[in-house]
């Protein structure tokens, strides 16, 4: 995952151990605002040799979540403007 830091620290690739880099564990990690600014998610797969762009999807997830808790992590705000579907985000009455 790209995170952006901000100001002089900028942007960079975040090193993540291997058992914590499962869809899940992200998306949990996402929604508890361990990373500060995520920017771009990319899937790889060195044994195939191929890599993708996944923001789109991780972002999808991610308002869907959003939208059953009712609320954003303001650490998600700019990702999710980036990447999620144009579409607000219907939030759940409680």
């Amino acid at each position: 995952m790209l995170d952006d830091f901000g100001g002089h620290l900028g942007r960079a690739w975040t090193e993540t151990d291997e058992e914590h880099t499962d869809r899940e564990t992200l998306l949990r990690h996402l929604m508890e605002g361990q990373y500060s600014n995520p920017v771009r998610f990319v899937c790889f797969n060195t044994g195939e040799g191929w890599s993708r762009d996944a923001s789109e999807d991780i972002a999808e997830e991610l308002q869907q979540r959003c939208a059953d808790r009712a609320e954003v992590p303001p650490s998600l705000e700019k990702f999710l403007q980036t990447h999620g579907r144009q579409a607000d985000i219907q939030l759940t009455l409680l």
